[in-house]
């Protein structure tokens, strides 16, 4: 071949192939950012934004970032994404940092990014101060039509519905460009909630919205997918006393209230939450055993994956407080970035006599900023209980588990209660504190009394 079509040719195999974008302005009267503006393949991209932090929790000793941006966009393959910020963007880091991309600074205040796929990012320009929130979807399937017999359906631009009540055999659809202020009560069989608009409760007040929860589920075979959730004022998404629930692609943009757990699977069974990006003030993800005259109160087959990750002042996942539920069993958290925390990220705290057993975290990404604890395996007592006796461990695996970043204790806590709520067979394989496997000898390992068979391993 000749050296003159060498290069081209070179240039024609980097350059991404062709993809279809799909955008949606945002509905007239939206408040949108200030700080950026996002262009995807030429197509511009609404930013919309989101709160931290409302009265009364403002003004306290702790402050996560200020209000953040937030856009979407559908594409079917690898896209360029333009960023440009109010602010400079010299020292930007993206999260997560393996997302696969690459980026370069155009000028001081414009990022290039090129994304080979669907992908979900935290672009921070300080760390947690003011960042963009960007998502990369697929391209939308299976989209209802307005007037299909039990869709229930809202197009383009603003609406105050209140409470959505969302019965068997239906579907609640939230176009995109759609802001939907209210919240959804879905009750029965076969229900779907889904599109790509924002379902927005960041008018409501703290604990006061028109449903218990943003999206309230009780039923069975219920999907929830592709919406952005924006200001829960309470627990986000509720599957409460449910069977095969599954939370795909969806998007929640909180740390505007105390309480504000992300996805909180209580009573119910087969749930799986994948492909998600989680970020709250409270609990990202908390597993609950709240009722006991259940035909089955337990909590089993749960998994999480493919998710991103962060928690502003407590817990990325707690699994054990407020379970009245005999097992917590068949859990599986994996393929899964944790881009920023506080509290301790894995706590496991069962209590009222229930068993917490076969739990496996594995392929776990940990931005560590200095943070304290990351695990702790103790059962406990609490004021959320009110049979006021520990629970009981059994059968857990962490498995390629990698924390990087700024170190700090880090500590791993394993304590059991007495000989009937014990801490029983911990597996540690392939966990790296900053470079250093867990082992028995590790600083940050704390083992108290009642702990039985714990086993380390390296790579």
């Amino acid at each position: 071949m000749s050296a003159k079509w060498l290069l081209p040719l070179v240039l024609l195999l980097a350059w991404p192939a062709w993809s279809k974008v799909v955008t949606c302005p945002a509905p007239s009267g939206e408040p949108l950012s200030t700080n950026y503006q996002v262009e995807v393949s030429g197509q511009s991209v609404a930013v919309y934004t989101a709160r931290t932090l409302d009265a009364p929790f403002a003004g306290k000793e702790w402050n996560y970032g200020g209000p953040y941006a937030f856009a979407n966009f559908d594409a079917d393959g690898p896209v360029t994404v333009r960023v440009t910020a109010a602010c400079s963007l010299r020292q930007v880091v993206i999260q997560p940092a393996t997302f696969g991309g690459q980026y370069h600074l155009e000028s001081d205040h414009t990022l290039v990014i090129s994304l080979p796929g669907p992908r979900k990012l935290s672009i921070e320009p300080d760390g947690k101060n003011g960042p963009l929130l960007l998502f990369d979807n697929p391209l939308e399937t299976n989209v209802p039509q307005p007037d299909a017999p039990g869709v229930i359906y809202f197009g383009p631009g603003l609406h105050t519905p209140g409470k959505i009540v969302v019965g068997s055999n239906q579907t609640l659809y939230l176009a995109a460009g759609a802001v939907v202020k209210g919240e959804v009560m879905a009750t029965g069989e076969n229900i779907r909630i889904t599109g790509r608009g924002i379902l927005d409760a960041s008018d409501y007040v703290w604990l006061k919205g028109p449903t218990p929860h943003v999206v309230s589920i009780c039923g069975t075979n219920v999907e929830v997918s592709g919406i952005t959730i924006r200001g829960p004022e309470h627990w986000t998404v509720v599957p409460r006393n449910s069977r095969h629930v599954t939370v795909r692609n969806i998007k929640i943009c909180g740390g505007r209230v105390q309480n504000d757990d992300g996805i909180d699977p209580c009573n119910s069974q087969d749930v799986l939450i994948t492909d998600c990006f989680i970020r709250t003030d409270d609990d990202c993800v908390a597993l609950k055993g709240l009722e006991l005259n259940l035909p089955n109160n337990n909590v089993e087959h749960i998994t999480v994956t493919n998710c991103i990750l962060w928690g502003d002042r407590a817990r990325i996942f707690l699994l054990g407080h407020e379970s009245r539920a005999a097992f917590m069993r068949e859990i599986t958290l994996q393929n899964l970035d944790i881009i920023h925390f506080t509290m301790t990220p894995f706590l496991f705290e069962p209590g009222e006599e229930m068993s917490l057993e076969n739990v496996t975290v594995r392929d776990v990404r940990i931005h560590a900023e200095g943070q304290a604890q990351l695990m702790r395996l103790r059962p406990t007592v609490n004021q959320y209980m009110r049979n006021k006796v520990p629970g009981r461990i059994q059968h857990v695996l962490f498995r390629d588990v990698e924390v990087t970043g700024k170190a700090g204790a880090c500590t791993v806590e394993l304590i059991g209660a007495d000989e009937k709520h014990a801490v029983q067979d911990v597996s540690f394989e392939n966990v790296r504190l900053f470079g250093q496997v867990l082992s028995t000898n590790s600083a940050c390992l704390h083992r108290g009394n009642f702990v039985e068979q714990v086993k380390f391993s390296g790579p």
